[in-house]
């Protein structure tokens, strides 16, 4: 639940992607991350207290 902000904007961004070694997998992270400006990752940690209440209430059940 921590890394939703970040994991659900990188699935968008690898959609129809093929990446068929570790090096293109590193130059497309190292471009995705470098294409985020910084309210993507302040948006990302300002909704965390939310996220981890969700948790704590849901007692481990998945949601």
């Amino acid at each position: 639940p921590s890394d939703y902000h970040l994991f659900r904007s990188m699935t968008h961004g690898l959609a129809g992607q093929h990446l068929a070694n570790f090096e293109e997998v590193q130059n497309w992270l190292d471009e995705w991350f470098r294409s985020k400006d910084a309210s993507f990752y302040r948006r990302g940690i300002h909704v965390l207290p939310e996220r981890w209440q969700k948790c704590v209430a849901s007692e481990g059940r998945y949601f």
